[in-house]
């Protein structure tokens, strides 16, 4: 259930080029790329026959998606859940704490070595303070 907006991103950009209106433009790339994240949740909502969706982080901020994931939840029996506000802002601070505890568990990287993995998936990060906890 991988996503890639790139192609969507290339003919929003080739159609402001064109002279297309960027507001029309901007719409129609938020209401692609939303309608895309919610079938990708109604198929994982689906597959896995949970009865919960959350939306977190920054994104929980916007109203359209909120809206289109609480039509898609009521629509397969599944509750909708959107944390307060207040902690669906910037992940800076998790960023952060998880770089702390990685580092008191001897996760040691030279910067040269660092690189953004863009489909590095979350399954296959070894989280060294959670074998610790068994």
């Amino acid at each position: 259930m991988d996503l890639s907006f790139s192609g969507l991103m290339t003919d929003a950009v080739r159609r402001h080029r064109a002279g297309g209106d960027l507001r029309d433009i901007c719409f129609s790339l938020q209401e692609t790329a939303f309608a895309a994240l919610v079938e990708v949740t109604e198929r994982a909502v689906a597959h896995t026959e949970k009865k919960e969706v959350m939306l977190t982080g920054g994104v929980a901020a916007n109203s359209r998606l909120r809206e289109m994931l609480k039509l898609m939840s009521k629509e397969q029996d599944a509750k909708f859940y959107v944390p307060p506000m207040e902690l669906c802002g910037d992940q800076g601070a998790m960023i952060a704490w998880t770089g702390i505890l990685a580092h008191k568990h001897g996760v040691r990287q030279r910067f040269e070595n660092t690189v953004a993995k863009q489909r590095w998936r979350t399954d296959e990060v070894d989280v060294p303070w959670r074998r610790s906890r068994k």
